[in-house]
């Protein structure tokens, strides 16, 4: 449940303030590397993930990174690119995509702002909570076929099944 926050000057400046306000009373722990930065670490149920928010005051945009706390090696890439590609599918909002200098699977969103004053806690709240579901979401359909040789069809098939009544 989110707490309303005060509104602050601050915030019509850089939005970061604001997400950095929104952390606190979440009781996230989060650094500021640079000014224009929020980095921020989650605790999921499956794992943790590592928040980065980014204010591209140039493009007006804020950009909302969420990555596992895994690294892929290499070699075992290959068999998550169909994978990806099938779960961006059914992604409304951003996408997933793997980096290919260290192999970390990430949650990428960017929202564009024509005017700084307009990113609200509420905007921020829902950023983060997207973000957090999303990577919640499709982690296990990840692990299935890293650790569980299965297929990305059927991967994708496990974390989309419509759980219906009661074990």
């Amino acid at each position: 449940m989110a707490v309303r926050l005060p509104d602050l000057e601050t915030a019509a400046l850089n939005p970061i303030e604001l997400a950095e306000e929104v952390m606190t009373h979440r009781e996230v722990p989060f650094d500021r590397p640079l000014e224009d930065e929020l980095v921020a670490e989650l605790a999921g149920h499956w794992c943790n993930y590592r928040l980065w928010m980014s204010w591209e005051e140039t493009l007006g945009a804020l950009v909302l990174t969420s990555s596992y706390d895994i690294k892929i090696p290499e070699q075992h890439r290959a068999q998550l690119y169909p994978l990806i590609a099938r779960i961006n599918e059914h992604v409304l909002l951003g996408h997933f995509d793997i980096s290919s200098e260290d192999g970390s699977i990430s949650y990428r969103y960017g929202q564009l702002v024509t005017d700084p004053k307009a990113v609200t806690q509420t905007l921020l709240e829902d950023l983060i909570d997207i973000a957090s579901a999303e990577c919640e979401r499709f982690y296990p359909a990840f692990q299935t076929v890293l650790w569980g040789g299965q297929t990305s069809e059927d991967a994708l098939r496990l974390v989309l099944f419509a759980h219906a009544g009661e074990a």
